[in-house]
């Protein structure tokens, strides 16, 4: 296998190695697979167009639109022309897809189920950056860069995975890079042909002769690229680990990582469900709001009939989240709800939802309690929570399913006169950690101060976070994170439901009254066909109180959103305290056509009863707006070329350098230039438009034969001192250039004697009557580099390696030969011809 047939099958698996680390982001992992064989196929294109051979700008273009089209292919082939091509249509549905997609990775929890747009980011991504690192470690032969963007794609995992992308999937693509440099290194060796190990004093074997290499002697301290590829590897490898370290990862704070549980029965395994708190804020940000499902139901009241998702149980003191439970098949009918008594008055309720075609998520909404749930697909009942969740991918994007449910009313006499709960309950349900704030235990104890029920002691929270203590109800406000967060918005005293709902239920466990949190659906807006509607600003979170008789009773602490319910409007506590609210006439049966309460209602108004804003017209499909197909295209276009660009004169500079070296392809014959000699270079400096490192043995410009790769190693020495800020001085010989670079770069001992071989060894090819160009003298110029940039700046090396001076001669180059090319114009006959007609017809034109 050839060198850079073996760079780019280590390329393509370094990025798939690095590629791994996504894999638990998501489930299933088919897309892989999709990913592996489109970066082969962009790969074998840009192997095809270096051997052509195809210019390296050149090759990366045809790689880019060969990953374009297979993108279309995959993604947008109905959008598209004869069903590749692509067009503004095709650009259009690539936006829409990255915006489904970005919304889909903050709506769901790991691992994900990939929808058609996190596909798209997961395959796009890794075929971008695969084309990244072919065209750095394969086209334009430098490995060593090619680690960050590797870097990058393992860094996108660790920062989306909770506690890190695991060390696992850190060494596979670690592996992946390291095997990516050793195939650089062991390719350069073969063409170099000499190991770059130092050379044994008095070793007189020639360098090059006639296309020719022998190894020199191995021993002595490693040289410069191989100092300079280690220190790169142990940067980005570091890097790699510091980075998962510093990037947050999803949830933290009030807005807790909500997980799967695990469990035996039926299948088995983890059960992946959507995180309902990480697109919460989100949703009630959104300009539009979308119509997620719509039901139709037999009660006649629809405004205690929230949707319930999940029930968050586990509270760490920093977040809320569900407890690993076990999940089984879910039976003809569900069993009967925890500490319901026969004596409270329940109403028996049947509906039938149906979810949007964009909604996918993998809890069921519920009202609560459910029977019976008739819906077809793989779904897992978990007993506690009493949810439902999708098995194997399963979620909820236009599903419909019939759901038995019981309408539960109990009065505030039987909740002030409930017995105390089991004592194994209790216990579950009212643990706080101990780096909970004391804050949040003494705020709630002055709250209910002369209460003397727990159900008293409820209804004074509800009313002091929804009444009386002065919140706000605020959906830009941060969520927070750590210990603090419940404290710093009871300080502040703003927030939206999330933050209500956490902060009671961690209030009411630290009284002793078993709390736990519930996430779904306000009950939505009636519509004028009988339906209900609910949509993305519907999405809610409240506390569920544990009260033995009613089983977990709703209670709504967040102002200007839901409903009060009954059994806290009409509560007169035991011992008679003047901080009870008084009795409120009971709502109307009939729910009300219209929105769910404006965020703007005042607290009295809601107090009296809901206020209603005035009828909307409901929404269910995508949401309008977004950039242009014209606007996705210039970015998608736009940015790699500006990256490109930017990049130029370090890859010219990199080409250049491995060119004069050696590091290009020794012995062979490659047409040159027939511009004329650019005069701005030195007298003894090879021009760029025809040298190719190659060794050729032709003269040029009165240089006698064989000397070409002395006088390419002197010029990249010149160019290393320019880089550094020695700028070339033309009227110097070789011998005062020398001194010059010496005593200006502050060269010590071992860098300046090289500098002063390499001078000489130029001298001697130019002035001896038999020239013998000198072995090493790579070697030597690569000891200059060293010895330049360890006395340099950090700023002056940061220049020489992302601007590098000497990358002038690139603009001086194809100066030359475009002026080259316009007298090729002038003198090719068919110039010549027309200015012979030309002149033919003026010269008639005159006899005339």
């Amino acid at each position: 296998m050839s060198g850079r047939a073996r760079l780019t099958v280590c390329a393509v698996v370094a990025t798939l190695g690095a590629s791994c680390a996504l894999l638990p982001l998501v489930d299933p992992v088919g897309w892989m697979l999709q990913a592996a064989i489109l970066l082969t196929i962009v790969s074998g294109v840009g192997a095809l167009a270096r051997r052509v051979p195809l210019a390296r700008p050149l090759t990366v273009a045809a790689q880019a639109v060969v990953a374009l089209l297979l993108l279309t292919v995959l993604f947008a082939h109905d959008k598209a022309i004869a069903l590749v091509l692509p067009g503004p249509d095709v650009f259009a549905e690539f936006g829409e897809l990255v915006q489904e997609g970005v919304a889909d990775v903050s709506r769901y929890a790991i691992p994900a189920p990939v929808t058609a747009g996190i596909r798209l980011l997961l395959v796009g991504g890794v075929l971008v950056v695969g084309l990244i690192v072919d065209a750095l470690a394969v086209t334009y032969r430098s490995a060593a860069p090619a680690g960050l963007p590797l870097l990058a794609l393992y860094s996108v995992a660790a920062g989306l995975s909770q506690g890190g992308a695991g060390w696992l999937w850190f060494l596979v693509a670690g592996a992946g890079y390291l095997l990516l440099l050793l195939a650089e290194g062991r390719d350069r060796l073969s063409q170099w042909g000499r190991v770059f190990g130092g050379r044994s004093a008095g070793s007189g074997r020639p360098a090059f002769s006639g296309g020719q290499s022998y190894a020199g002697t191995v021993g002595g301290p490693a040289q410069a690229p191989v100092r300079t590829g280690r220190r790169i590897g142990a940067l980005v490898l570091g890097v790699a680990l510091v980075v998962p370290a510093v990037l947050p990862s999803l949830g933290g704070g009030l807005l807790g990582q909500a997980v799967a549980g695990r469990g035996p029965g039926g299948g088995g395994g983890t059960i992946s469900a959507v995180n309902p708190l990480v697109s919460l804020q989100n949703s009630l940000n959104q300009p539009e709001d979308r119509q997620v499902l719509n039901y139709r139901t037999t009660a006649s009241d629809t405004r205690d009939m929230y949707l319930r998702i999940v029930a968050l149980d586990q509270f760490d003191g920093t977040a809320w989240k569900p407890s690993e439970r076990a999940v089984k098949d879910v039976p003809d009918r569900l069993p009967e709800p925890a500490g319901l008594s026969p004596e409270v008055d329940v109403t028996p309720v049947n509906t039938s939802i149906s979810t949007a075609p964009w909604y996918a998520q993998n809890w069921l909404p519920l009202p609560y309690p459910a029977s019976r749930v008739d819906i077809a697909g793989r779904w897992r009942f978990e007993p506690e929570g009493r949810t439902l969740v999708g098995d194997r991918g399963q979620n909820t994007r236009g599903v419909q399913y019939q759901v038995e449910s019981l309408l539960v009313r109990p009065t505030a006499r039987q909740l002030e006169e409930a017995p105390a709960p089991p004592a194994e309950l209790a216990r579950e349900y009212t643990k706080v950690p101990d780096s909970l704030p004391p804050v949040v235990r003494e705020t709630a104890k002055q709250v209910t101060k002369g209460a003397g029920t727990a159900y008293d002691k409820a209804v004074r929270l509800q009313d002091w976070f929804s009444l009386n203590g002065g919140f706000t109800y605020n959906t830009e406000v941060r969520a927070g994170s750590g210990t603090e967060a419940i404290s710093r918005f009871l300080e502040q005293k703003e927030g939206f439901c999330v933050h209500f709902a956490f902060s009671m239920a961690a209030m009411a466990r630290t009284l002793g009254i078993p709390a736990r949190v519930a996430v779904g659906f306000t009950p939505g807006t009636r519509q004028s066909d009988g339906s209900t509607s609910v949509g993305l600003k519907d999405a809610h979170a409240w506390p569920e109180l544990y009260f033995e008789g009613t089983g977990w009773t709703r209670f709504e602490p967040t102002p200007s959103r839901g409903t009060l319910p009954d059994y806290t409007l009409t509560n007169t506590p035991s011992n008679g305290g003047t901080n009870a609210p008084a009795p409120q006439p009971s709502r109307s049966a009939a729910a009300p056509v219209g929105p769910s309460p404006a965020q703007s209602c005042a607290p009295a108004e809601r107090r009296v009863g809901p206020c209603w804003t005035p009828p909307a017209q409901s929404t269910s499909g995508p949401a309008e707006g977004g950039p242009s197909p014209w606007t996705v295209a210039a970015i998608v276009i736009g940015i790699p070329l500006l990256l490109l660009l930017l990049l130029l004169p370090v890859l010219w500079r990199l080409r250049a350098r491995s060119r004069r070296l050696g590091g290009g392809v020794a012995g062979r014959h490659r047409p040159r230039s027939a511009a004329a000699p650019d005069l701005r270079t030195a007298h003894l400096e090879p021009d760029d438009s025809g040298w190719d490192g190659g060794g050729a043995p032709e003269s040029r410009r009165g240089v006698p034969a064989g000397a070409t790769r002395t006088l390419a190693a002197w010029q990249e020495l010149v160019d290393s001192g320019w880089d550094y800020g020695i700028l070339p001085d033309e009227s110097l010989t070789p011998r005062k250039a020398a001194e010059r670079i010496v005593r200006i770069g502050e060269l010590r001992a071992p860098a300046a004697e090289a500098a002063h071989r390499v001078a000489a060894s130029v001298e001697q090819v130019l002035y001896a009557p038999h020239p013998q160009p000198a072995p090493g003298l790579a070697d030597e110029v690569r000891r200059v580099r060293t010895g330049l940039h360890d006395a340099a700046s950090r700023r002056l090396r940061l220049r020489a390696l992302l601007a590098p001076r000497s990358a002038a001669r690139a603009l001086w180059t194809l100066s030359s030969r475009w002026s080259a090319f316009l007298a090729r114009c002038a003198t090719s006959p068919p110039a010549t011809a027309v200015r012979k007609v030309a002149g033919a017809l003026r010269l008639s034109r005159e006899r005339t």
